[in-house]
């Protein structure tokens, strides 16, 4: 499974989302392989990752991603926030977590 964290550039924000996503999954004990990346959103493409997270403000430049699998963060520092929507894909695939 793959997870990609999109931002407008794919460098800052995204990145700050993509090791927040690694270190939930590390706290909650998650075993199955997930691979964590960022990106920027204009090159992101359906097939490159299984769920994809970013900020509302993207919304529309990400209008050729799969809706059900975009998970908008009203809060890129919200660590909460994060950890209960990294939960809820968890749960929602039947993966395993603390």
């Amino acid at each position: 499974m793959k997870f990609e964290a999109l931002c407008q550039s794919g460098l800052g924000s995204s990145f700050m989302v993509q090791m927040n996503i690694q270190n939930i999954l590390n706290e909650e004990n998650v075993k199955k392989d997930i691979t964590v990346e960022h990106s920027d959103v204009g090159s992101a493409t359906p097939d490159q990752a299984d769920y994809f997270f970013l900020d509302p403000t993207l919304e529309t430049s990400a209008a050729g991603l799969p809706k059900d699998r975009v998970i908008v963060l009203n809060s890129l520092v919200d660590p909460e926030e994060l950890k209960n929507k990294v939960n809820a894909v968890l749960d929602k695939e039947g993966i395993a977590h603390d």
